[in-house]
C-alpha cells in the first residue's frame, strides 16, 4: 500500500494549484480518504474528506469555498483543487487513508509542500 502525493510548489496569494494522491495497493472508491496539512509549529489538521459511500464531502471552516476533494476511480488518485490561495495555507499537505477492510492500518503519504506568497 502507498500513496504519492505531488502538485505542491510556491505560488502567490490568490493563485490555485492542485495536488494528487496516487494510491497504489488498494481501490480509493471503497474508503474515505482525506487531506490534511500540517505548519510549522502547529498540529496537523484536517482539510478534506471525501467519503467512500455516495461522494459526500467535508472540509474545514477555514476551506470551504476555495478548496475541493475529489477522485478519479479509474485513475485510483485522488485531488485536491486549492484555489484562493492564502498565506496562511502554507503547509505540508498529506493524504490519508483510514485503517479498515483490507487496510490493516492507517496509511499517510510523504506530503507535499506548499508555499504561499503574499
Amino acid at each position: 500500500v502507498q500513496l504519492v502525493e505531488s502538485g505542491g510548489g510556491l505560488v502567490q496569494a490568490g493563485g490555485s494549484l492542485r495536488l494528487s494522491c496516487a494510491a497504489s495497493g488498494f481501490t480509493v472508491s471503497n474508503y474515505r480518504m482525506s487531506w490534511y496539512r500540517q505548519a510549522p509549529g502547529k498540529e496537523r489538521e484536517l482539510v478534506a474528506t471525501e467519503t467512500s459511500a455516495g461522494g459526500s464531502t467535508v472540509y474545514a471552516d477555514s476551506v470551504k469555498g476555495r478548496f475541493t476533494i475529489s477522485k478519479d476511480v479509474a485513475k485510483n488518485t485522488v485531488y485536491l483543487q486549492m484555489n484562493s490561495l492564502k498565506p496562511e495555507d502554507t503547509a505540508v499537505y498529506y493524504c490519508h487513508a483510514p485503517r479498515g477492510g483490507r487496510l490493516y492500518k492507517e496509511y499517510w503519504g510523504q506530503g507535499t509542500q506548499v508555499t504561499v506568497s503574499s
